[in-house]
């Protein structure tokens, strides 16, 4: 692979945060999986790392700048991929990329990314603080 071919063919950006099948129960009638679906699984994934970045509880808050390129069919190995762009106060601000690879694909393809939101709450669902431990 020279180091032309790195620039034409994308990579997943981040740290792999969930890896799920796609199930008949998550498709529509065209045995597609529900875009809603595919949202809740970007959800968990960047709440699982925001959680390690905010060392405990947080809520989403935004979800912003989502299109969906492809199709996610049945059987598919859904993966996310989160990386932080932003730690503030108490929010982390990341991109949660959504790649999906099968025996019909071939090599992974990117299927959506959007921009999350999360701020970190205490026990009480208030907002709290993030220890960035300077």
């Amino acid at each position: 692979m020279s180091m032309n071919d790195l620039d034409s063919i994308p990579l997943p950006q981040g740290d792999l945060a969930l890896q799920v099948v796609a199930m008949p129960k998550d498709t529509n009638a065209d045995g597609d999986i529900y875009g809603g679906w595919l949202l809740q699984q970007m959800d968990m994934a960047g709440g699982a790392i925001a959680r390690e970045v905010a060392g405990g509880r947080v809520a989403t808050v935004a979800v912003s700048g989502m299109s969906f390129l492809t199709p996610v069919h049945l059987g598919a190995i859904v993966s996310c991929y989160a990386d932080v762009l932003e730690v503030g106060r108490s929010s982390i601000r990341m991109v949660v990329e959504v790649w999906i690879s099968s025996k019909h694909d071939g090599e992974p393809i990117k299927v959506t990314e959007g921009v999350f939101v999360f701020v970190a709450i205490d026990q009480n669902g208030r907002t709290r603080q993030i220890d960035q431990g300077d």
